[in-house]
């Protein structure tokens, strides 16, 4: 016999399997209606927000309705769509004073144009289809808010590193966020593990706060223990939040540094400026120097001075800096420096000790005045001398060239090309800038020395008659050589290019066989003396031009001479007519006399006017008329 309770299930699965089989069996039978959502829409504050529900399995005509669920679960109407044939009619029924409110799109969606953190809720789609029956879904809706930029406080006092405790740091601000965000710590940009338990070594103590937005605002309190090494130490925090789609920001605060107070444990003492090698400076010289503990807050600062195995007090203050205004070689010595801290540990050195050396050089002293005077072949010795601290270099110059590098100069046999200035100079190597010079003037005395150019532009016995010539002569010795020509119209002297003493003076002529012959002589002298040099041109040829001139002269010699043999010619002729007369004249015209019958004329006279055998003139008696 089969228990009850197996009875009645054979029973029920019996109805359930006709009943189906009814159901099949209907051609007209409708189907169950089924509803699809989004379950979760995640959007930002301020963008637009369509929520979809699609029915199926509904025949023509159906009722969709939205509903907000409130936090306490129940549900208020939000919209009605109704479905006739292929028309579908919508309307808003509460909008919740939600602004901008509520709205249906052409294809029944629901549409928030802003979302905002109040719409982040639950809405359910419910479809009526008759005998379809109703179905319904949730889609859930977050709104995600960026929050303000983060700000954080740092503790402006000053943080002891001697106690055993963990001091307030900062305070962190994320402000306006959805959901809350997450606030980290960064020291020196490495990310802080700090419990939320309160201990010793450090904690931190959060809390969250709903503004009346419905937005979120975080701040985080980091407590820590520090120590020296945090003097430096730059710190910040940081806002991570969420995003749509599972994505994360983060937002860092500004860094800050914290003031702390811890003892000192070594001192530095050093001499700032000037920069030189050894702990020299200059004599005149502003001397700092500078004292530090690292300590924190700056210890007291007490400088001395070790003088006459007595230790006299200079200054004292916070800064840690002393100043030696214009520094004397008295104030050589050790100077030192001493921190007073208290809270230093009892195997500190808290005093440091520095030497100090005065660097000085005074003018030097030379043997001879500005100028030394000597005779060409002399020698003497000039003698440089100097004091000072460390002991100075000396260096012996002339025109740039070193000479001698030992303080006394030795000048033998001198020559013109010894003159000049002569240039002393001490220095030190470890204090550079620190150097004196002193000079003197060499003048060598003696017969001038003289040189001159050679004929230009040619070479003696190539000149003609009427070249020109510049003739250049140089000269030198002291005192400064005169300079003259022995023919006129040389140029004054002046100093020649090059230095060395030289003058020079030229004269420009011309070339003539006199000048050849006699040639031209430059002197120079001065009370020691005189010497001269002569210019010589050889064999001077005459010019081409000059022998033209001669032999047209004796052509124009020539010409007159036929010219007067002519003339002779036409008198001998005097019975034609043409070039020697005008015509024949009979006896001369009364009161003239006769002159061929002159008793003064000499016969070879006469014979030679009349005309006679050895002339001969034509016809015998008559005179002549007027010349050709």
């Amino acid at each position: 016999m089969e228990p009850p309770d197996a009875l009645a299930g054979a029973r029920r699965a019996s109805r359930l399997l006709l009943l189906t089989l009814l159901l099949w069996a209907r051609p007209d039978a409708e189907a169950e209606v089924q509803v699809s959502v989004p379950p979760l829409v995640e959007v930002m504050r301020g963008e637009p927000v369509t929520l979809n529900c699609t029915p199926s399995g509904a025949q023509d005509h159906y009722v969709m309705k939205w509903f907000l669920v409130d936090r306490s679960g129940a549900r208020h109407i939000l919209t009605s769509v109704e479905l006739q044939g292929s028309k579908l009619q919508g309307t808003v029924s509460d909008s919740w004073s939600r602004s901008p409110p509520y709205q249906l799109d052409s294809q029944g969606r629901l549409v928030m144009t802003e979302a905002q953190v109040s719409d982040e809720q639950d809405y359910v789609c419910v479809v009526k289809a008759g005998a379809a029956g109703t179905a319904e879904a949730t889609a859930r809706l977050r709104v995600f808010a960026k929050p303000e930029a983060t700000e954080v406080e740092p503790n402006k006092g000053t943080l002891s590193v001697m106690e055993n405790l963990a001091h307030k740091i900062a305070t962190c601000y994320s402000r306006n966020g959805n959901p809350a965000p997450q606030i980290t710590w960064y020291r020196n940009g490495q990310r802080l593990e700090v419990p939320t338990k309160v201990n010793p070594e450090g904690y931190t103590a959060s809390r969250t706060i709903r503004e009346a937005s419905g937005l979120q605002s975080l701040s985080s309190v980091l407590y820590l223990r520090l120590h020296k090494a945090d003097r430096d130490a730059s710190f910040h925090c940081a806002a991570h939040y969420s995003q749509p789609r599972g994505r994360h920001g983060r937002l860092d605060s500004p860094p800050f540094h914290l003031t702390l107070h811890y003892p000192t444990e070594n001192v530095h003492f050093w001499r700032a400026s000037p920069s030189t090698t050894e702990g020299w400076v200059r004599e005149g010289d502003t001397v700092q120097l500078l004292c530090r503990g690292d300590g924190s807050p700056n210890p007291e600062y007490t400088f001395f001075r070790f003088q006459d195995q007595q230790e006299t007090v200079l200054n004292t203050n916070l800064d840690g800096n002393l100043t030696l205004q214009g520094v004397r070689r008295g104030q050589s010595g050790t100077y030192g420096c001493k921190v007073e801290d208290y809270d230093a540990p009892e195997d500190a050195q808290l005093s440091q000790t520095l030497e100090l050396h005065v660097a000085y050089l005074d003018p030097l002293e030379l043997s001879v005045g500005e100028e030394l005077f000597l005779l060409l072949g002399g020698s003497a010795d000039v003698n440089c001398s100097v004091q000072g601290l460390p002991t100075p270099a000396l260096r012996w110059t002339k025109d740039s060239t070193p000479v001698g590098d030992s303080p006394t100069l030795s000048l033998s046999s001198v020559t013109f090309d010894s003159a000049g200035t002569y240039i002393c100079e001490a220095s030190m190597s470890m204090v550079p800038l620190l150097s004196r010079t002193q000079s003197f003037k060499l003048l060598v005395q003696g017969l001038p020395e003289l040189r001159a150019d050679e004929t230009q532009p040619k070479a003696e016995g190539s000149w003609q008659e009427g070249d020109e010539v510049k003739l250049v002569c140089f000269a030198r010795g002291y005192p400064v050589p005169k300079l003259s020509w022995s023919r006129l119209g040389g140029s004054p002297a002046e100093l020649a290019p090059g230095g060395q003493g030289w003058v020079s003076s030229s004269l420009i002529l011309k070339v003539t066989s006199a000048l050849s012959r006699d040639g031209v002589s430059c002197e120079a002298s001065n009370p020691h003396g005189n010497v001269r040099h002569v210019f010589h041109f050889g064999a001077v040829a005459p010019q081409t031009a000059q022998a033209g001139v001669a032999v047209m002269a004796v052509a124009v010699s020539v010409s007159l001479l036929l010219l007067v043999v002519a003339a002779f010619y036409c008198m001998r002729r005097k019975g034609r007519p043409g070039c020697c007369r005008r015509g024949e004249k009979g006896a001369p015209p009364p009161g003239e006399p006769d002159l061929s019958h002159s008793g003064s004329e000499r016969p070879e006279q006469r014979g030679l006017l009349m005309g006679g055998a050895s002339g001969g003139a034509r016809g015998g008696s008559g005179g002549f008329g007027d010349e050709c």
